[in-house]
């Protein structure tokens, strides 16, 4: 079989870092494939390793914007699977307006599909982005021959909101690049910090309006107040609205000395040297799919303190504490409980660490690979069907 992989509107950040990967763990031969053929942008495609199973193939169109890039992807995409003798189609950016069949995409961002998360950007141009997104998707998934969720929490929301589709569905967790992995972090008792060697809580993700960073500080300088040696360290892009509400609260925790640093964007290769000085993780997100910022804290060895939202339980399970990320009094009582409890905070991290281990891009390639070739079994002509059993 010929696998075609529709990577037009994989661009950056987590998309692309889940088809390098993807494709970097994969044995397509062992499912089926004699071949994958991936479309994309020369950006992303040379960020992929060279494959002998592995054509990958650019277009004018895909280097510009996206108003383009969809016109390819309706009008140019469907011929060119079929001249390349495509079985199946594989769309891990979501959207698919395309006429071939069959297809199998990919859900990898929930916003559109949370009401009350979409709400916090009010009347913007993010919300119309994501609501754009939503009647997109959401037809996308309806049509598809097979549709993968990343987490049990993810199918239950983004099915509830489209009703109904014809896809089979399946989970499958994405994984954690080797370099994430390290020994559990060495933790101080209480009495062995102070305001000199304070203790450091690194929270990594864009600054945005669910993330919740101004609780987390606001959370982090009524600790300082109550005269608990913490800092924070706050790295990611940011969105410029949630990024004025954190400098508002950034301007009152440091009124009296620097307890919270917001560092900017940092290269994603770089973040291990981050997690390596760091001696307990924050995640106060309250929507997400799957978050590997969260799986990379968690392999990182550090104890973790996290939002009780979305899929975070079922990703860090009992290897957490968990609080409300809108209540600044929560946040701070659970990071109080963690700074304040050295033998809790070993445990949570040796458990965050072997709970991390489950998730590999190997097993991640070889889930997918043997999903789409599933599928596209389901729809091969009978002929066909019968010379690859046969082979």
């Amino acid at each position: 079989m010929i696998l075609g992989i529709d990577a037009s509107n994989v661009r950056g950040g987590g998309g692309v870092t889940h088809l390098v990967e993807l494709l970097a763990a994969a044995d397509p031969m062992y499912a089926g494939f004699k071949r994958v053929v991936v479309w994309s942008g020369q950006t992303t495609l040379a960020c992929i390793a060279d494959k002998r199973w592995l054509d990958k193939r650019s277009d004018p169109w895909l280097e510009r914007s996206l108003r383009w890039r969809t016109r390819w992807q309706r009008r140019r995409l469907s011929k060119l699977a079929r001249a390349e003798g495509c079985d199946l189609l594989f769309i891990p950016g979501g959207s698919y307006v395309g006429s071939f069949h069959p297809f199998v995409t990919m859900s990898q961002n929930l916003l559109p599909f949370e009401w009350l998360e979409l709400k916090r950007f009010g009347f913007s141009w993010m919300s119309l982005k994501f609501c754009v997104l939503r009647l997109v998707q959401g037809a996308s998934f309806r049509r598809a021959d097979g549709l993968i969720f990343l987490t049990r929490y993810a199918e239950r929301t983004v099915l509830t909101a489209i009703e109904k589709t014809r896809a089979v569905t399946t989970v499958i967790a994405h994984g954690i690049a080797p370099r994430f992995l390290m020994p559990v972090r060495k933790q101080l008792a209480l009495e062995e910090l102070s305001v000199e060697q304070p203790f450091r809580v690194l929270y990594v993700s864009i600054i945005d309006m669910y993330k919740h960073q101004d609780k987390v500080t606001e959370a982090v300088w009524q600790l300082r107040e109550e005269g608990v040696p913490i800092r924070l360290d706050l790295v990611g892009p940011a969105y410029g609205p949630a990024l004025e509400k954190l400098q508002q609260a950034m301007k009152l925790a440091n009124q009296a000395g620097e307890v919270v640093y917001y560092h900017g964007p940092i290269a994603h290769q770089c973040l291990p040297e981050w997690y390596a000085e760091a001696d307990a993780f924050v995640f106060a997100s309250s929507c997400e799919n799957l978050p590997i910022i969260l799986l990379e804290g968690m392999a990182a060895g550090l104890p973790i303190a996290c939002s009780e939202r979305g899929p975070m339980p079922e990703v860090l399970g009992d290897a957490g504490l968990y609080f409300n990320p809108e209540s600044v009094d929560s946040i701070a009582a659970t990071l109080r409980q963690l700074v304040a409890d050295r033998p809790l905070r070993l445990r949570l991290a040796q458990e965050a660490s072997q709970r991390a281990a489950r998730f590999s891009w190997e097993a991640c390639a070889e889930q997918t690979f043997a999903f789409l070739a599933q599928i596209a079994q389901q729809k091969l002509p009978p002929a066909k069907a019968i010379r690859l059993i046969a082979n």
